[in-house]
């Protein structure tokens, strides 16, 4: 799998199992959580950012633990669908909560597929792990491996900062994770962007949609207006 960093070690280990212990939840309770946290579920999320994308495509999730974004995806009527983590035992338990998706271990330091296999990988949660001297290659790899289109959901601050993640430091960042993508790769454009604030605290998670410019725009339905000055994009 490549670079095995401090958060590999980590995330591979007995701290990853507990976390996926505590993670493997059903659609309808991850729903009722996000609806909890910010008045609205992870299906709307999904379908307002990708829901008019082809069903088709073949889509890779990196950080996938127990397949539990892919099964979203799945029930939403994707139908070509891969996960990779570090996690073996996430690797493991996941086989028996999917059916009909393709996930392995695998790192988002060398993700074990060809240049342009998907046209799409996305990440949910898993950039916040990875440490700020090597989230550009985790960007590279996410940039290499998808033909056209990056969509991630991510905890947002305008700067990075660390957070302490259940009473451990270098586990997990907060960070703007869009404009790092638009800063390293000259070619991206940003699609849609979405600020989800917590309704009970000042946080807020952001998600996004990146599309190599290079490629025929097909997001079809509403357009889009985006605002370059704030970084953001508005729904018409």
């Amino acid at each position: 799998m490549g670079k095995d960093s401090k958060q590999m070690q980590e995330w591979g280990g007995e701290f990853g199992k507990e976390y996926t212990d505590r993670n493997a939840l059903t659609l309808e309770a991850v729903d009722a959580l996000y609806q909890r946290n910010y008045g609205v579920t992870r299906t709307e999320m999904n379908d307002r950012f990708i829901g008019d994308l082809d069903h088709n495509m073949r889509v890779l999730e990196v950080g996938s633990n127990v397949g539990t974004q892919l099964l979203f995806l799945q029930r939403a009527g994707f139908n070509n669908l891969y996960g990779i983590d570090v996690s073996a035992y996430a690797v493991e338990l996941s086989k028996t909560r999917t059916k009909g998706i393709n996930i392995i271990l695998g790192s988002g330091f060398d993700i074990p597929f060809k240049d342009g296999f998907f046209d799409m990988v996305f990440t949910s949660g898993l950039l916040i792990h990875i440490a700020p001297k090597d989230i550009t290659q985790v960007l590279d790899e996410i940039y290499r491996c998808t033909k056209r289109y990056m969509w991630c959901f991510e905890y947002f601050v305008p700067e990075y900062t660390e957070v302490v993640y259940r009473g451990q430091k270098d586990l997990l960042w907060k960070a703007n994770f869009y404009k790092m993508f638009l800063d390293q790769f000259s070619d991206l454009r940003l699609v849609k962007e979405e600020r989800f604030k917590y309704l009970d605290s000042d946080k807020v998670d952001a998600m996004f949609l990146l599309e190599k410019r290079d490629q025929l725009f097909s997001f079809v339905g509403a357009s889009h207006a985006v605002d370059f000055t704030s970084g953001t994009a508005v729904l018409q």
